[in-house]
């Protein structure tokens, strides 16, 4: 066989397997940032989690956090490292309500995800109802998906992070939080997102996982987690969605 056909091959295995997983799927969780829009496109989550260290400088009195973690380019990464060190103060809360005002003021510029809205509109319209399960804050989530015109696609399925810092993903937390919401088991429902954290809060829940990359070195981490299928685009999603057989 040449090298052509053995790719034809793989390509035509890879597109039944997105297709298998799709048309099984009666219920949809998206991860927020990534697979629905990019957040921080254009107020860099890099600095994000600088300011927040600068905030733990000014309002975080004996927290010590080391050089790594100050270096950190994921905000996330700060809010566990503290949460780990203080669980429950009020530094924590603080830091937390901080990440929340600056997501918030990231919603105002992120960017879309190609083919994102079409695809949750109508998506929407096919299955039996879909959800966010996100360690942002869900204000956010809800700030940016009604400012597209997609809030009432997901109703009151919004899932964010909790309280309890220990829950962020790749706590199943807010995976299981929208299944009970949407009234779904798991073999029901299928997960769209973009990083191993979430990969496996989808796999702790029993919950089948679709890899979203917007370029190779994510789809590389995805896989080397133990991602089976990963698309660049959500084009093709949109395509077997519009084709699917309960659209006939």
């Amino acid at each position: 066989m040449t090298t052509d056909a053995v790719l034809d091959e793989q390509a035509a295995h890879v597109a039944e397997t997105i297709e298998d997983l799709i048309n099984g799927a009666d219920h949809v969780l998206f991860d927020f940032d990534g697979p629905i829009c990019r957040l921080f496109a254009r107020h860099p989550a890099s600095g994000v989690a600088e300011s927040l260290v600068g905030w733990l400088d000014r309002h975080g009195g004996e927290v010590r956090l080391t050089d790594e973690q100050r270096a950190a380019e994921d905000p996330h990464d700060v809010l566990r490292a503290v949460a780990r060190l203080h669980p429950g103060s009020d530094v924590v809360e603080g830091l937390e309500r901080e990440l929340t005002r600056q997501e918030l003021l990231a919603t105002r510029s992120a960017w879309p995800t190609a083919w994102a809205d079409p695809l949750i509109r109508t998506w929407s319209a096919v299955a039996d109802g879909l959800a966010v399960a996100t360690n942002n804050s869900p204000r956010a989530a809800e700030e940016y998906l009604s400012g597209r015109g997609l809030r009432d696609c997901f109703a009151r399925h919004v899932h964010g992070r909790a309280p309890d810092l220990g829950l962020l993903k790749p706590d199943p937390d807010c995976v299981l939080r929208a299944l009970d919401s949407l009234g779904a088991t798991p073999a029901s429902a299928l997960m769209i997102g973009d990083t191993p954290s979430d990969l496996f809060a989808a796999r702790a829940a029993g919950v089948n996982f679709l890899g979203y990359a917007q370029d190779a070195r994510r789809a590389e981490r995805l896989r080397a987690a133990g991602a089976t299928v990963v698309v660049d685009s959500l084009e093709p999603v949109l395509a077997i969605v519009r084709r699917g057989r309960r659209l006939a």
